[in-house]
């Protein structure tokens, strides 16, 4: 679904160092694409680490005020508002339309539902770029510098302005390609060659599958899935259920880790349920396993029963 389009007039550089909070949104994701080099598969409903993508994306910007899927209907993961531009397949600029009539925040992201790798802080990323400068939005590049339009944040007074002049000029929208838009903004850009990777081929998905198995991403991607599989919304330091896990397998038993994890949740869920309550019972949890660990190896030094050549 990516249209690469051409530098805007005016471009400017992303300031990577910019702390500002990032501004309210509203999400537009364009998910009614032909796919015709996937031969005409239903692309948004692919699945990448037991995701579909569609799904992958509308996590990534749950934080949206509303999110407006431009496509036809279907299960998803969280509800979404549902548009269509007319006639249906009549282009990205025309869905974009049709799916900004539905927004009411003064920014939007904009989105392709193909981003197996898009996350969160990749559009907290775009939105504190677009507010720190007076570009009309903020695109990222990909690995070879080509703007991506499909996964930015843009002012949604300048979209709707530009799109007006467009079907002015042009009576109406059909056909047009998203560097008719874009090329009359003023952009600045953001370089993320991981979250702009989309999925066009089946070398792509075959690709993407691949990279989310591998070791630097595997237990972030799982854990992202398990808690959408779940439906729990609650960010956790995993380091430290980790580092428990450890503790309990090599202070008591290895099958007491998961165990134990397991327990811990549950106590938090129990309590107030939030982050610090995971934190707490692991904290009280990790202690136990290290009592435990200590009086094995007492036990051990003083030739009591569970010392290596007790009998």
């Amino acid at each position: 679904m990516t249209d690469n389009a051409t530098a805007g007039p005016a471009a400017t550089a992303a300031a990577p160092g910019a702390t500002a909070a990032p501004l309210p949104y509203d999400a537009v994701v364009l998910a009614g694409g032909a796919a015709r080099r996937l031969g005409g598969a239903d692309k948004p409903g692919v699945r990448i680490g037991g995701r579909a993508l569609l799904d992958r994306v509308l996590t990534a910007c749950a934080a949206a005020r509303t999110t407006v899927v431009v496509a036809a209907p279907r299960s998803t993961a969280r509800p979404v508002r549902w548009a269509r531009e007319e006639p249906p397949g009549a282009g990205p600029v025309a869905a974009l339309a049709a799916g900004l009539r539905h927004t009411t925040a003064a920014h939007a992201v904009v989105l392709s539902a193909d981003l197996p790798f898009l996350r969160a802080d990749t559009l907290r990323r775009l939105l504190t770029a677009l507010g720190g400068s007076g570009a009309d939005g903020a695109l990222l590049t990909d690995a070879e510098g080509r703007d991506q339009p499909l996964v930015a944040a843009y002012r949604t007074a300048a979209l709707r302005r530009e799109l007006d002049a467009l079907a002015a000029a042009h009576d109406g929208l059909t056909g047009l390609p998203l560097r008719r838009l874009t090329g009359a903004l003023r952009l600045t850009r953001v370089p993320d060659p991981h979250a702009s990777f989309d999925c066009d081929t089946w070398d792509d998905i075959v690709n993407a599958r691949a990279r989310i198995r591998e070791h630097g991403h595997v237990l972030d991607e799982w854990i992202s899935a398990v808690k959408d599989e779940l439906g729990i919304d609650l960010d956790v330091d995993t380091n430290v259920l980790l580092d428990l896990a450890r503790d309990a397998a090599h202070g008591v038993a290895r099958p007491a880790a998961p165990l134990t994890t397991f327990l811990v949740g549950y106590a938090a869920a129990r309590g107030e349920g939030g982050p610090e309550a995971v934190a707490e019972a692991a904290r009280k949890a990790a202690a136990l396993a290290l009592r435990w660990e200590e009086e094995a190896a007492e036990a051990g030094e003083s030739g009591g029963p569970s010392a290596p050549d007790a009998g």
